[in-house]
């Protein structure tokens, strides 16, 4: 298994990208879909709707978000890894589907303030050492419109055995620490929870429509 740090990030990138959906597959017992879908429920996505996924790996989950925002929408996806993202771009072009992807750090988002309603960071914050898991909220909040929210799912403590274990030996984020991670950041918890999958859990934080002197500093 082939990992490595890009420049630019403090974070550990994934480059087997034509052994990933493979993992996903055996990570998620064969309920990859199952796992997309719950996902973009947990977001309450809507027509004309503009998506960030953040780590997007091979562009699965937002090649699937393209269906729920309608030719008025848009979904991009970001990763560190050229490889996931050459990966992302075939798989987009043979579905049809009018997702963007491009090389980024979750860390340093090449985005304007306030620009996505919906963003999506799904099993990439453990990766994250955690001043740059921090920096990486700030970031979302900043780029979130007002109102708007993330979706953040990741490993909780590992019960995991045998081969998916060795797989994915490198982390995991307590849900409080996610919770945590956002309103630091100035972003409001409105959801939090276990998946039903594996060990998998989910929050969902929103952008609050009025920030208070408290909010724009994070504290």
């Amino acid at each position: 298994m082939e990992e490595h740090t890009a420049p630019g990030t403090h974070g550990l990138v994934l480059n087997w990208a034509a052994r990933y959906d493979l993992l996903a597959w055996l990570l998620t017992h064969g309920r990859e879909r199952e796992l997309r879908a719950a996902i973009i429920r947990l977001a309450d996505l809507e027509t004309g709707n503009d998506i960030l996924d953040i780590g997007c790996g091979t562009g699965t989950l937002a090649i699937a978000a393209t269906r729920c925002v309608g030719a008025t929408g848009a979904v991009t996806g970001i990763d560190a890894s050229g490889a996931m993202i050459a990966r992302a771009n075939r798989k987009a072009k043979k579905a049809g589907a009018p997702a963007v992807f491009q090389v980024a750090v979750a860390e340093n988002l090449p985005f304007p303030d306030r620009r996505f309603d919906v963003v999506f960071t799904t099993l990439m914050l453990h990766h994250l050492p955690r001043k740059t898991r921090q920096q990486c909220a700030r970031e979302i909040k900043r780029v979130l419109k007002t109102g708007g929210r993330v979706v953040a799912v990741d490993f909780g403590r590992a019960k995991r055995r045998g081969l998916l274990a060795h797989f994915h030996r490198h982390g995991h984020v307590e849900v409080d620490d996610m919770v945590k991670l956002f309103v630091a950041s100035g972003l409001r918890t409105t959801r939090t929870g276990p998946l039903g999958m594996n060990d998998l859990n989910f929050v969902v934080a929103e952008a609050p429509c009025r920030e208070t002197p408290e909010d724009a500093d994070g504290e």
